[in-house]
């Protein structure tokens, strides 16, 4: 652990920290941005599930109020234009988010913790996991949750932090969790911040 706390000390102080603290900045202006906005992340974030951020990205630009106001099959069938793997599927998770979509903002930052309103993402979202439900409050601002991706796992791993899992359960999600909580208290960081460096150390990115 302790080459991965130079390696992130090292970053934290260069252009890589000034990067991730803009990326947070705008992380934390989103979750005050309207319920629309907040939604359209949150279609993001489902886009994203076993498909690449930059994909998701691309995407969720092209399609924007879209994720609104497409019918099921219509969202699919611009999904499937835009290249995604799993066009049907993703249209129909984003159909079914819809229902919820008017009260998300409002029921996700009534929890007193990204925590909470996780357990409830979960539940009440088809097509998220930890991982996901993780990311879209990460990405509204929630910085007590971390994005336990595979790149992360790799990294992990490679430093012998963790043995890699074969399969991610939600015990084994909670478990790696735990240890990126202790590696974000003593690297001074917020699991949310740290989970942008260790993306940049595996990728070379700092993305959303």
């Amino acid at each position: 652990m302790e080459k991965l706390l130079q390696e992130i000390k090292k970053l934290k102080k260069g252009s890589i920290g000034r990067i991730v603290a803009k990326r947070v900045g705008e992380f934390k202006r989103m979750g005050k941005k309207p319920g629309k906005e907040i939604f359209k992340e949150l279609c993001f974030c489902l886009l994203t599930a076993n498909y690449s951020a930059k994909g998701g990205i691309r995407i969720q630009k092209e399609i924007g109020d879209g994720f609104l106001r497409l019918g099921e099959k219509a969202l699919a069938k611009k999904l499937k234009a835009l290249g995604h793997r799993f066009p049907n599927t993703r249209a129909k998770f984003i159909a079914e988010a819809r229902k919820n979509a008017g009260k998300m903002k409002k029921v996700v930052f009534s929890f007193g913790n990204g925590k909470e309103a996780r357990e409830w993402l979960v539940k009440n979202v088809k097509g998220l996991g930890y991982k996901e439900a993780s990311h879209f409050l990460r990405n509204v601002g929630f910085m007590d949750v971390a994005v336990v991706d595979f790149h992360i796992v790799d990294l992990l791993a490679k430093n012998k932090i963790i043995k890699k899992p074969k399969t991610m359960t939600k015990k084994k999600y909670l478990e790696i969790e735990k240890v990126l909580e202790k590696l974000a208290k003593k690297s001074g960081l917020e699991p949310g911040e740290l989970d942008l460096y260790l993306w940049y150390m595996e990728t070379g990115e700092v993305l959303k």
